[in-house]
């Protein structure tokens, strides 16, 4: 499978990223050799391995327990705007009004 340079705009445009023009043709190589990539490792046999990962030695995980790492400074002098435990940020301004384009 290929990438044409139509698919890298229309990508690039569905994640408000500017490409310019002379950038183009390196990222359709780019991300055509990423797909051939995953295109060979498609082929490769795996009927020899397990599905059930927990189950392979060596994959062993702990519990999420312990206490929490202490801060160097207040959450609220970093992000002083927080509602029920939650950063607030500002909208971008590149988000406006982006439930009309839709």
């Amino acid at each position: 499978m290929s990438v044409s340079r139509e698919d890298v705009r229309h990508v690039a445009q569905l994640a408000r990223l500017g490409v310019p023009p002379e950038q183009l043709d390196a990222l359709v190589a780019e991300l055509s050799g990423i797909l051939a990539h995953m295109d060979t490792l498609q082929g490769a046999d795996t009927s020899a391995l397990s599905v059930d990962v927990d189950a392979q030695p060596g994959l062993l995980r702990r519990a999420d327990e312990g206490p929490s790492a202490p801060l160097s400074r207040t959450r609220e002098s970093v992000a002083p705007l927080m509602r029920d435990g939650f950063f607030l940020v500002p909208r971008l301004a590149t988000h406006d009004g982006a439930e009309e384009e839709s």
